[in-house]
């Protein structure tokens, strides 16, 4: 049998303590998931998500534990385990990534990304204005090469056109 290492201490470490439980049942509820769970270490939360379209779960959830090692524990007994007859799929939880950092955008004053924005702004308005010089370069091009292609065809008409 495997076992899980947890990391401890450092700069920066992250406990892992919440879980991602994968394959449940339509029928398994929060109770259920944390009776089952429970043996391993005292639970601060259990979550299993609600799609809002069906009202009915998405057959994924979150445990999570008080202490790392509980977590570890749990992984190491519960993954690839049965409950109501689905295997389950139990791993460490990714951290949401939500647009605005950490908290998202409602915890965010307006300004907050001003200077991005800004920047974007600049970044576009000095794009635009190379692609004119740049137009404005090929149209002074395209002049130059037709005045040294010869005389206009218009000067050659009046010219013809005035002396009958």
């Amino acid at each position: 049998m495997s076992s899980t290492l947890v990391a401890t201490g450092g700069k920066g470490s992250n406990p892992k303590t919440t879980l991602y439980v994968g394959g449940l049942h339509e029928t398994v509820n929060e109770e259920i998931l944390q009776g089952a769970f429970l043996p391993f270490g005292d639970l601060k939360d259990v979550n299993i998500p609600i799609d809002h379209a069906t009202g009915q779960h998405r057959g994924f959830g979150f445990v999570e534990f008080e202490e790392k090692e509980d977590a570890a524990a749990a992984i190491d007994n519960m993954h690839n385990s049965e409950i109501y007859g689905r295997v389950l799929k139990v791993n460490y939880a990714q951290p949401m990534k939500i647009k605005g950092g950490d908290k998202g955008w409602s915890h965010q004053p307006v300004w907050a990304d001003a200077d991005e924005y800004l920047a974007e702004q600049q970044a576009e308005e000095e794009f635009a204005r190379l692609e004119k010089e740049q137009e404005d370069r090929r149209k002074h091009q395209q002049l130059q090469e037709q005045l040294q292609q010869g005389p206009d065809p218009m000067e050659a008409l009046e010219a013809a056109g005035g002396s009958s």
